[in-house]
């Protein structure tokens, strides 16, 4: 399972590597609190919940020498695990490559 950050506009903060990310897209593992309890309500019907994310590692950052605010940079590479067995993503990282003629 995997979530994705599409742009700043999806998330409330990105503040360090312990982030503080709001609710986006639906979760639907069966370690996340909400999930199970949606499911065993549902009489054992998987019952997917909205995401919210449980981050307790760094962001894993393929560019760590690249600094912004002395944080490494995130790309679309760069990802954060979920302790509900998730995965996030950076999906648009927000650099448009500009030709310079």
């Amino acid at each position: 399972m995997s979530h994705s950050i599409k742009d700043n506009t999806q998330h409330k903060k990105l503040k360090d590597s312990h982030c503080d990310i709001s609710v986006f897209g639906m979760c639907s593992s069966e370690t996340n609190p909400a999930v199970a309890a949606a499911t065993t309500a549902a009489l054992g019907v998987l019952t997917p919940m909205p995401c919210v994310p449980a981050t307790s590692t760094p962001w894993v950052a393929d560019y760590p020498t690249i600094l912004v605010g002395n944080k490494p940079i995130l790309s679309d590479t760069s990802t954060l695990m979920c302790t509900c067995a998730g995965r996030i993503s950076v999906t648009t990282p927000g650099q448009i490559p500009v030709h310079v003629i």
